[in-house]
């Protein structure tokens, strides 16, 4: 059995012939054009990396504006459950505060048990775990829908 190379299709053929870049010429047996070719290579990847950071934070900075935009439409929309979710937020703020009272009391006292028992720790995380962490959600949206950024100064 012989091996043919045009039996496999494109998909599965790999070129390993050793290749320069584009634009880029093969330095000369000197040692220091090899490293300013290689600085040249990594400034090139850096510039890159720098154009397209700057077009990651653009995109971020356009999806917070329109999000921020969104919120403040939905604030004019509803100015009386703004002001709601504003009051749920402070009450529930200070639920969230009386249970982590509680949360610290229970860890300071079974610290030991803690430490020492898995059985103990499990049985602290599921009774403690799923209620915080559902309740800072519904802080996190109450707080997004209540906030009334401040105007800026001068205006």
């Amino acid at each position: 059995m012989t091996y043919d190379p045009q039996q496999f299709p494109p998909l599965f053929s790999i070129d390993v012939v050793a290749s320069s870049a584009e634009g880029a010429s093969a330095p000369s047996g000197d040692k220091t054009e090899w490293v300013i070719a290689l600085l040249r290579q990594l400034v090139t990847g850096q510039e890159r990396q720098n154009r397209l950071l700057e077009g990651i934070l653009q995109q971020t900075n356009l999806t917070q504006r329109q999000r921020q935009s969104e919120l403040g439409q939905w604030k004019q929309a509803n100015p009386r459950l703004a002001q709601q979710c504003k009051q749920a937020a402070e009450t529930l703020n200070r639920v969230q505060n009386e249970f982590l009272q509680r949360l610290t009391d229970e860890v300071a006292d079974n610290e030991d048990c803690l430490l020492d028992g898995e059985f103990m720790l499990d049985e602290f995380v599921d009774r403690f775990g799923p209620r915080l962490a559902h309740l800072n959600g519904v802080l996190h949206v109450l707080a997004q829908l209540s906030y009334v950024p401040e105007a800026p100064e001068g205006h």
